[in-house]
């Protein structure tokens, strides 16, 4: 068993320099299609081939080539982190919340590679 549940979905977060400029290269040449573009955050999300599997792009003005962050999907970002913080997994800082959105929180595997969590709050009303 588990120490949370996750969502049935996963985004990859990438860093880049211009996310609409990536955006067209990932749906010119590998065909994926654009979720939408969120301006304010530095955010952009697009649908790869493979269902309930996004791509993140988040602006940086010096990305980091080969930093991949895998993003889980869970329904209760709290709960979630609170029990991976009683099994002893290490949190880079606070949740971070964008209102409306989608509310995120940074942790590490045993080698110090990143993950997240993210619960999204767009549908909620």
């Amino acid at each position: 068993m588990s120490v949370i549940t996750l969502e049935n979905t996963i985004t990859l977060a990438l860093s880049v320099r211009d996310r609409h400029t990536s955006a067209k290269w990932y749906t010119d040449i590998l065909g994926f299609e654009v979720l939408y573009h969120a301006d304010e955050a530095g955010w952009s999300e697009l649908q790869t081939k493979t269902a309930d599997v996004m791509l993140g792009l988040g602006e940086q003005s010096e990305p980091s080539p080969g930093n991949t962050v895998p993003v889980f999907g869970v329904a209760d970002i709290a709960s979630a982190r609170s029990a991976l913080e009683e099994v002893g997994v290490k949190f880079d800082g606070p949740t971070e919340t964008i209102e409306g959105m989608v509310s995120t929180a940074t942790f590490y595997d045993p080698d110090g590679n990143a993950l997240m969590i993210a619960q999204d709050l767009s549908a909620e009303g």
